[in-house]
């Protein structure tokens, strides 16, 4: 068995005195472990790091075996990643939260998520933002998916402001509001379709990027950390609070 892919490195762990066992989200073939012989040498290691993309070829006997990689880097981002607060716990969080999706599960949509939050770590606001819509992504992949792009009490499509958090359903701002303090809020960076075009992201204040956070939290709880008896990754928290030490009072 062979195939060729692309991937981001999620983590690695020891393997003997001189192997590593990479793990990496790849565009094909999804979240997916290998064992690099001498992964652990100077030479190596250094592209192994969380963060960098590298060219892989996989090979094994059989499919099921844990099979081996080898890697080419084709660029490295993990030293600027390890530097910085919002990165270092951001990718960190993204790494667990695709822990959460079945090994092997191609998901070629979360890769271009991963690798456009990654690019855009140096931009707190838009990262945060990314982050958001990354986690929407992982509930829906996981058949929790949020409809927050119509109003279930009306039909409406417009001025959506509030999401139940028993149903995962959107309400206008004008039919919610008895409801108001049973609802969760839904920023407007989500509202209406959640704004298709990524001209117009990375402006959201940092009060819907709150409310954001908030909102995919109560659903990865309620959905997934929960019924797993999982708790939820420390980085998570200290992610959004170094976004919101980065953007101040604004």
């Amino acid at each position: 068995m062979e195939w060729h892919d692309v991937g981001l490195v999620l983590g690695t762990r020891r393997l003997g005195e001189a192997d590593a066992l990479l793990e990496v989200m790849t565009k094909d073939h999804g979240r997916h472990l290998g064992v690099v012989k001498g992964g652990r040498s100077r030479r190596q290691a250094a592209g192994l790091q969380i963060g960098n993309r590298l060219g892989l070829v996989w090979r094994a006997r059989l499919d099921e075996h844990v099979g081996h990689f080898a890697v080419e880097p084709l660029d490295a981002r993990a030293a600027a990643l390890m530097v910085d607060a919002v990165a270092l716990n951001g990718v960190q969080t993204l790494a667990a939260h695709l822990r959460l999706l079945p090994e092997r599960d191609p998901h070629p949509d979360l890769f271009e998520a991963l690798a456009a939050v990654m690019d855009h770590f140096g931009d707190a606001r838009l990262a945060a933002e990314l982050v958001i819509r990354f986690e929407l992504a992982v509930i829906d992949a996981l058949g929790f998916g949020l409809d927050l792009g119509v109003c279930a009490l009306t039909g409406e499509t417009h001025d959506l402001a509030w999401v139940s958090p028993k149903s995962g359903r959107a309400a206008t701002r004008e039919a919610g509001r008895p409801h108001a303090d049973r609802l969760l809020a839904l920023p407007p960076f989500l509202a209406d379709g959640g704004d298709d075009d990524p001209r117009g992201w990375g402006r959201a204040s940092r009060d819907d990027l709150a409310n954001g956070f908030r909102l995919t939290a109560h659903f990865l709880a309620r959905d997934v950390w929960d019924p797993r008896s999982l708790t939820p990754p420390e980085t998570r928290d200290a992610f959004v609070a170094a976004v919101m030490r980065a953007l101040g009072e604004g």
